[in-house]
């Protein structure tokens, strides 16, 4: 039976974002989290950026210390040889990429100048390349796939897919299409091309999540996997893109979908209040009140009929539980006194502060070593860092400085 895997793109897609960002530590912090979650992979960063590649390539060491398994992590560029090679030479370990090249006539002629049988040949050229060098998977993103002629579609995508691509990525760029639209392209391309199909939605309609299931339906109606692009809390370009936690619940509790589609990773719901929080933290963008599951008001109820039937049963008014996605302590508001592990920060504050989260250090120069780079780390984001971030120094220091280490152009 064909299952759906989710891929999410905050560390692509959302930091893109105009105005918004996150620091190396911060994009580190959120595979880490997808990965606690089950996500099956991380659009992790940009190969053929320079300020990126110590911070890929630290990730790509965690891999392999066992500390990012099983997710998987994938870098997104431009499907041209160039990237491809650039990719390979500031990131050799990496084995999981997605090539993006535009398709539609606007942007062909609006963007690229150029003609589909050139997009094509650059396309073919890029997979190949990308397979040469190593890779281990290949996605062959079509953008603005939305406002492409669907023949065209399946010529693209047969021909990725002829030249060893493993799934096609419909971009649904500027959140044009709707649930219906999306179903009969997804369900096309899926039949003819007979390949998995990735769907990437983004909200200029508010749809970004009915999309991404409708297509999602259409693909695995044809008997494909299908592959689910997310970030969490809906960040990304201009209105977002499809919620990572709102797609995770209409995929597991919206009526029938369930019983009919599964997920083909097991996701632990109870991690969905922690990186949501965490993204709102990082971001500084508020979670919406009304936001599915980790809004303010998502189990608020005020009107006289609707408090008196939750408190009788709380099915009556909510469709899951709060627990279910780990809310089930109160937000708490510190009055008190707080030492915070900040850029002026001294030794005695913050072995006081590692000490309440039972970290010991075996010297003042281990000790001083971790202050350090916990000093950079606030310099770098701006804010005080949360403890997870000051537990993940704490244990890779090494990994840490690689995070925080940046060598500007001469």
């Amino acid at each position: 039976m064909p299952k759906i895997y989710l891929i999410d793109v905050t560390n692509r897609d959302g930091v893109q974002t105009a105005k918004l960002g996150l620091s190396k530590l911060e994009k580190t912090m959120v595979n880490l989290y997808l990965n606690e979650m089950g996500v099956f992979q991380s659009e992790f960063g940009f190969p053929t950026t320079k300020h990126e590649t110590n911070y890929l390539n630290a990730n790509l060491e965690l891999v392999k210390m066992g500390a990012l398994k099983p997710i998987r992590l994938e870098g997104w560029i431009r499907a041209l040889v160039n990237d491809v090679e650039a990719t390979f030479k500031l990131v050799p370990g990496i084995k999981h990429l997605n090539l993006s090249i535009s398709t539609s006539r606007q942007m062909l002629e609006g963007k690229l100048r150029k003609k589909q049988s050139d997009v094509i040949k650059d396309m073919t050229a890029a997979v190949g390349a990308a397979r040469y060098h190593g890779a281990e998977t290949i996605g062959v993103n079509a953008e603005d796939a939305s406002r492409t002629d669907i023949g065209f579609l399946v010529e693209f995508g047969l021909a990725a897919k002829e030249h060893g691509a493993d799934r096609l990525r419909y971009c649904d760029t500027l959140g044009y299409d709707n649930p219906f639209s999306t179903y009969e392209a997804a369900r096309t391309l899926a039949e003819k091309v007979a390949m998995p199909i990735e769907l990437h939605c983004h909200g200029d309609l508010g749809m970004a999540v009915a999309n991404s299931i409708a297509g999602a339906k259409g693909v695995l109606d044809s008997g494909q996997d299908a592959y689910i692009n997310t970030t969490i809390n809906g960040i990304g370009e201009r209105a977002g893109n499809a919620d990572l936690i709102a797609v995770i619940l209409a995929i597991v509790k919206s009526k029938g979908f369930a019983q009919n589609y599964q997920l083909g990773n097991k996701i632990d719901l109870l991690k969905a209040f922690k990186i949501a929080k965490f993204a709102e933290y990082a971001f500084n963008v508020p979670i919406p009140i009304n936001q599915p599951g980790v809004g303010a008001n998502a189990f608020a109820h005020s009107s006289g009929i609707h408090a008196d039937g939750v408190l009788k049963d709380p099915e009556n008014y909510e469709l899951y539980s709060y627990e279910e996605l780990g809310r089930g302590e109160p937000i708490k508001v510190e009055t008190g006194r707080e030492i915070i592990a900040g850029q002026y920060s001294g030794i005695s504050g913050f072995t006081h502060l590692m000490g309440k989260m039972a970290v010991t250090f075996s010297s003042r120069d281990e000790a001083n070593e971790v202050l350090e780079l916990v000093r950079y780390a606030n310099v770098e984001a701006h804010k005080p860092l949360v403890e997870d971030e000051l537990m993940f120094i704490a244990r890779y220091p090494k990994i840490a400085k690689k995070l925080l280490t940046m060598t500007p152009l001469e």
